[in-house]
This record gives structure tokens, sequence and C-alpha cells, in this order.
């Protein structure tokens, strides 16, 4: 993997706000000093500016199509810096709704995952990025799909349970 791994604080939460489209709206401190982006440079731009490429599509595609449907989702990800650096996190993404219960943001928290944690996730995300590349989202959310079928569990089960 290029770059340089970096890490934070457990006591830290990484925080940040995004539009109905996923333009970041909201980014805490310590979102903006991981992401080696000003505020400036952040604020009405995609989050996925900090997609790392080692990140399964396919994971991403779930978790929007979860929190589209006003569900929270947690999950492991792997961003990138500005300077191609990379930073593991363990995502608490949930819908942001007005007072008729209609979507207007995401809001995503983060904390430093275990290590151990890590150690299990990424093969699963290796497996997940070979799938894509021989058959695109669609291989990498079957194989997604039947991994967590071969442990007669759900994706929210799969992940809490670690």
């Amino acid at each position: 993997m290029a770059g340089m791994e970096l890490t934070f604080d457990e006591k830290d939460f990484i925080v940040s706000k995004t539009d109905l489209s996923g333009k970041i709206i909201y980014g805490n401190e310590v979102f903006i000093e991981m992401s080696g982006f000003s505020e400036s440079e952040l604020l009405g731009q995609p989050h996925n500016i900090l997609r790392h490429p080692e990140m399964p599509a396919s994971v991403f595609k779930f978790l929007w199509e979860k929190i589209k449907n006003k569900e929270e989702v947690f999950a492991y990800v792997i961003n990138k810096t500005k300077q191609d650096n990379y930073y593991w996190v363990m995502a608490h993404i949930t819908p942001s709704m007005n007072d008729q219960n209609e979507l207007i943001a995401y809001h995503s928290v983060r904390r430093k995952p275990s290590p151990a944690i890590l150690e299990q996730i990424k093969p699963i995300y290796r497996s997940l990025l070979e799938a894509e590349k021989r058959g695109g989202i669609r291989a990498g959310i079957e194989t997604l799909t039947h991994f967590l079928n071969q442990r007669k569990v759900s994706y929210d089960e799969f992940i809490l349970s670690l």
C-alpha cells in the first residue's frame, strides 16, 4: 500500500456531515487534520475526495443503499489523505432528518479501529477488490453476500460481532 499509515488517538472522534449528494458540509478539527486538506479545500467537495483505491466500491454501494433508506450503518473504512497517506476508521453513519422525517443530510462519526479487527477486515476487503477487478461492483457484492451467508449472519451482525 502506497503512502504512510496515519493513526489518531482512541479518544478522538472524526466527525463529518454531507448533503444528500455526498458533498461535505461540515468537518470537525480531527477530520480536517487527518485529511491533510484545509477546511476550505474540503467544504463543498464530494466526500469521496478521501476515497482510498483499496476501499471496495461494493462496500460503499451497500452503505449508500442503507443510509439512503434512512438506516444507520457501521463500517470499517480506509481513507486517503491529500498527501496520499491513509488511515483506517470504524464509521457510524446516520441519516439526518428534518421535522417531517425527510432525509436532509448524512452524519458520520468515526473512531480508531482495533488493530486486531483490522486484521480480520483486510483480507475480506482484498477478496472484494479482487472480485471487483474481475466483475465490477456486482461481483464484489456477490462475494460479500456469499461471505455473510456462509456465516449465517447479516452485514450488521458481522460488523458488530467484531
